[in-house]
């Protein structure tokens, strides 16, 4: 599972001066010994406008991802539609051959809840049906099948690829969401390494007022895996 960040708009900045122009002002980047930073103010706006659910000065600044993970952690995360645009690899189109997520081991259920799982693990190999749905799925290919119907016998671990682009706000919406304890693990890895992906830009102020995480900046490679 991998995400790369595309793209970006914006930084702390941003969201500062979408929120004071309400009183038609303006602030500038001040010197912090060798580099600019914001003020003490700026800074303490940025908390107070995300401790208040003043979400949209937050929605000026745009990241934008592509991110590869199997079809049913993309299916829990194509959930979050407001302020975000999914595209996606469509197999009515392409026909080459899929590969597949298989987990390093397999969780046991929980007792004491409905979904979720325990930390408990047991051996369990599904080598042998990835590599049966692979040879069903070109069998039918080469039969003349369409790609639209075939794609119908590969599994919900067949990995799948999006571009996805929202706001800053909307991707902390996902982060906060998908890192609770109680989200699944593989989808909280995806969150997790689209907040690292954040990490890389001047949102340093706003993502850890948004989320509660600490970032990194001295990142200079654009894919997180």
């Amino acid at each position: 599972m991998q995400v790369t960040l595309i793209d970006h708009m914006g930084s702390d900045l941003t969201v500062v001066n979408a929120a004071r122009v309400s009183f038609n002002k303006e602030s500038q980047r001040v010197q912090n010994g060798s580099l600019q930073d914001l003020s003490d103010a700026d800074q303490k706006l940025i908390k107070y406008l995300a401790e208040h659910g003043h979400w949209s000065p937050f929605s000026h600044c745009f990241l934008q991802f592509r991110i590869e993970a199997p079809i049913f952690v993309a299916r829990q995360l194509v959930k979050h539609q407001v302020g975000l645009a999914w595209n996606e690899v469509s197999r009515r189109y392409v026909d080459y051959t899929p590969k597949f997520y298989t987990p390093q081991s397999w969780r046991k259920k929980a007792d004491n809840v409905k979904q979720g799982s325990s930390d408990d693990t047991i051996d369990y190999h599904i080598g042998s049906y990835t590599r049966s749905a692979i040879a069903e799925y070109e069998r039918m290919l080469d039969v003349g099948i369409a790609p639209e119907m075939a794609r119908m016998v590969l599994p919900q671990n067949m990995y799948t690829e999006w571009y996805w682009s929202g706001s800053l706000y909307a991707f902390a919406r996902v982060v906060n969401q998908r890192l609770d304890k109680t989200a699944q693990a593989e989808t909280r890895y995806i969150a997790n390494l689209i907040s690292q992906a954040a990490a890389r830009f001047d949102f340093k102020y706003s993502w850890k007022a948004l989320t509660g995480e600490e970032l990194q900046t001295n990142d200079t490679d654009n894919r997180y895996d």
